[in-house]
């Protein structure tokens, strides 16, 4: 199993939390790969791209 998933046409979500602001979200890509979650700063959409298994980041999103 690969670990290197194709990002570049990811469709980014951010949190309802978040508003309408953007300011210091985070957003993910739920469906880009079935291996990885990749997670972002919404302030710099080009910038560095960290991914989790999905086990992690429902681990992550239910301890928040």
């Amino acid at each position: 199993m690969t670990t290197n998933a194709d990002i570049s046409r990811a469709e980014w979500a951010k949190s309802s939390y978040s508003g309408d602001g953007g300011d210091n979200c985070l957003e993910w890509a739920p469906s880009a790969s079935p291996v990885v979650v990749p997670v972002r700063d919404s302030k710099t959409p080009g910038g560095p791209v960290l991914t989790f298994s999905p086990a992690a980041w429902a681990a992550f999103v239910r301890a928040v």
